[in-house]
């Protein structure tokens, strides 16, 4: 009896100076992740260096680890809550500080990076302007000389509204401005979204509807001109075209570089094309979806408000349009303070795709 009591003690004597040397071989480990785990809860990821950053990383999957065993093995409360605090901080700090990036980098997107694909694809949105503006000179010039070419055109209603009555139709957005303004927004996208896809059929989808939208704005133009109410109704137009028809012609300018892909694919497979385009359609298409919700909201409660003076509405049109011109164009300071911060970044993003 004494003797099994005794090797009893020998062997918690001996577990207990194994889990000390074990706490004494792992606590540097774990004062060093908490060092840096609270420098960059003070001061941020970015504080941290390359290796700082790396060791975070390695030193969190190691604690994980010993927090695991200290549970097995039983090795006291008090060691298993520290270490459990441990491995929450660590956690907060390389998966919640991760989506904090991913949503600094949504706003550095829509900042510059939105501007400077634009400027990339300049070229593509220009055509789809002009397959518009063309459009809607034709259909000008024919409905302003035959009147049958507009009832082609217009919806007889219209006609009738501007025609017999001597009114505009926008007036009646403002009965239910915020329907009204939910229904606009899912137009423009779906719009925009059927001219990207449209190059998929070799550019014909997108050139169709450049083409129709340009025939209906032109033929609408001139109805609303020879019936004096051209100063309304471009004043209904300025506050959310200046934001909507852009958004149209870049949206086209999509559909015609997939429709490139396609057709011209230059020196590349059509795949390799594809996947040279196809991310910068991607982003055209995620950065123009704002525009389009800006643009519903205005013409849901700004264009059509009889209260607004028509010459105010000419004025924030201009505005926007002004702005969003300036948003486009190159800023030499700010491309130098972004490639600044690419440049303080690159160390950073390495070491943290190192320590994934």
């Amino acid at each position: 009896m004494m003797r099994t009591v005794l090797s009893h003690v020998v062997i918690f004597g001996r577990a207990l100076m194994h889990i000390q040397r074990w706490i004494a071989r792992r606590e540097p480990h774990w004062k060093t992740l908490e060092l840096l785990l609270d420098r960059a809860e003070r001061l941020g990821l970015k504080s941290l260096s390359a290796t700082e950053i790396h060791d975070l990383a390695s030193l969190y999957r190691s604690v994980s680890a010993d927090l695991a065993r200290a549970r097995t093995h039983q090795v006291g409360a008090v060691i298993v809550q520290d270490l459990q605090k441990l491995t929450s901080r660590g956690y907060a700090q390389i998966y919640q500080g991760t989506r904090r990036q991913e949503w600094h980098k949504v706003w550095e997107f829509y900042q510059s990076g939105f501007a400077q694909v634009l400027r990339e694809t300049l070229v593509y949105t220009m055509l789809a302007t002009t397959i518009f503006c063309l459009s809607a000179l034709v259909a000008w010039w024919f409905a302003w000389l035959d009147p049958n070419f507009l009832e082609l055109i217009v919806p007889e209603r219209l006609i009738q509204l501007v025609r017999d009555d001597g009114e505009l139709w926008m007036g009646r957005i403002m009965g239910d401005s915020p329907g009204n303004s939910s229904d606009i927004m899912t137009n423009n996208i779906g719009v925009c979204l059927r001219s990207i896809a449209g190059g998929l059929l070799a550019g014909i989808g997108t050139v169709y509807i450049l083409v129709f939208n340009g025939l209906l704005i032109g033929a609408i133009a001139a109805l609303v001109a020879q019936n004096n109410l051209a100063f309304p109704f471009w004043g209904f137009v300025f506050p959310h075209g200046a934001l909507e028809l852009p958004a149209i012609f870049i949206a086209g300018g999509a559909g015609l570089m997939i429709a490139k892909a396609l057709l011209f694919p230059d020196n590349y497979r059509r795949l390799d094309a594809f996947k040279i385009y196809g991310p910068k359609v991607a982003q055209i298409t995620f950065g123009m979806i704002p525009m389009l919700l800006i643009a519903g909201g205005i013409e849901g409660f700004i264009s059509p408000n009889p209260a607004i003076p028509d010459s105010l509405k000419y004025i924030i049109g201009t505005v926007i349009f002004l702005g969003l011109v300036a948003y486009i164009l190159p800023h030499s300071a700010a491309l130098q303070a972004q490639t600044l911060k690419q440049l303080v970044k690159r160390r950073f993003n390495s070491a943290e795709d190192a320590s994934s």
